[in-house]
């Protein structure tokens, strides 16, 4: 396969992850790395990692010269359709990290620019190659469960003073978004990617334990009907106490029902369905580990993947702008219901 160039915009945690898996993947090679922040690209050197340091991202624009095929965009949620409509228009493919964007409107000038640039745009939704993700997905095209009638998404982290006491950007309205953005919307990618686009929602929404976070939310129920039938909620909270409890899925189908679940819905927890004999998935890869606190699963090494082999004209985007954007979309859905 022909090697796929990459630059990195945003060099935190998961820019770091980024730069690592495509500084080692045989078929990509890392051309720079770019951080506002200085002190972020210390860790360019403890992970081995060898390329050109930009300080914004006008400098990336001026300098790379279109060296790089790809940039991956791992910056604050809030800036991610903005630079993506950037690069794109400079004539770069762009991989985004999630969310793709903190609204529809912006999500739409993304899409509107890839269209116009003829780029391609990846959206990190690494869930989606979980082994139980990818079996949920194939149980239900299959229609073994029958009639989808009902879908929970249950999930209950810990995201308290160790996650947000040393950030400026998180539990900011403007640059975080709230937890469905940032600690949840891969789950509800999943519910998307599995069960389609929802309507009607009613949600309540509350911050109970981070009262230095205006504007903010760490807990809500939100309800809904699905356009292609059933109904649905999603309940979350980022207030448990010390670590994550649980990230699931239960599902109630006319012809069976399961559970997706574990920490970050990495185990079939219950599977009782007619005529079908449960089969022995792989192992789930881990979740990434950030110290006092977990995210989840580590795929970010298919994502990689995908994207070198898309662009070889090998596959096809796992995840692409439009799906990310009705992630975004629903996200929002949810957070205006709440105001009533």
């Amino acid at each position: 396969m022909k090697e796929i160039s990459f630059s990195v915009i945003g060099f935190g945690r998961i820019g770091k992850r980024h730069a690592k898996i495509i500084h080692e993947y045989e078929h990509s090679r890392l051309i720079s790395i770019t951080d506002t922040v200085a002190k972020q690209m210390e860790g360019a050197s403890e992970l081995g990692i060898e390329a050109v340091q930009h300080d914004s991202v006008s400098s990336f624009l001026r300098e790379d010269s279109g060296e790089s095929d790809v940039v991956c965009i791992c910056t604050p949620n809030g800036f991610h359709t903005e630079y993506a409509v950037k690069l794109l228009n400079a004539g770069y493919h762009v991989v985004i990290e999630k969310p793709m964007g903190l609204s529809k409107e912006g999500c739409l000038d993304v899409i509107g620019a890839q269209e116009a640039s003829g780029k391609r745009v990846f959206v990190v939704k690494q869930n989606r190659y979980s082994p139980p993700s990818a079996w949920m997905k194939k149980v239900i095209d299959e229609k073994r469960i029958g009639d989808v009638l009902m879908v929970q998404v249950n999930c209950y982290w810990n995201r308290d003073e160790r996650y947000y006491g040393d950030n400026s950007w998180r539990g900011t309205k403007d640059l975080d978004g709230g937890a469905l953005f940032t600690q949840f919307s891969h789950f509800v990618d999943l519910m998307y990617w599995v069960f389609g686009d929802i309507k009607q929602p009613k949600s309540i929404i509350k911050n109970f334990t981070h009262p230095n976070l205006k504007d903010f939310d760490d807990s809500g129920f939100a309800q809904f009907e699905f356009v292609k039938g059933g109904m649905g909620s999603i309940n979350y909270s980022t207030s448990c106490w010390d670590k994550n409890m649980e990230s699931s899925i239960t599902v109630i189908g006319t012809k069976g029902s399961f559970k997706v679940g574990g920490q970050y819905m990495n185990e079939v927890e219950y599977c009782h369905i007619e005529d079908y004999e449960m089969p022995v998935l792989a192992r789930t890869n881990p979740p990434n580990d950030y110290g006092p606190f977990k995210g989840s699963a580590a795929n970010h090494h298919y994502v990689i993947e995908n994207v070198v082999e898309t662009l070889n004209g090998k596959s096809e985007a796992t995840a692409n702008a439009f799906e990310g954007m009705k992630v975004v979309s629903i996200i929002e859905q949810i957070y205006k219901a709440a105001q009533g």
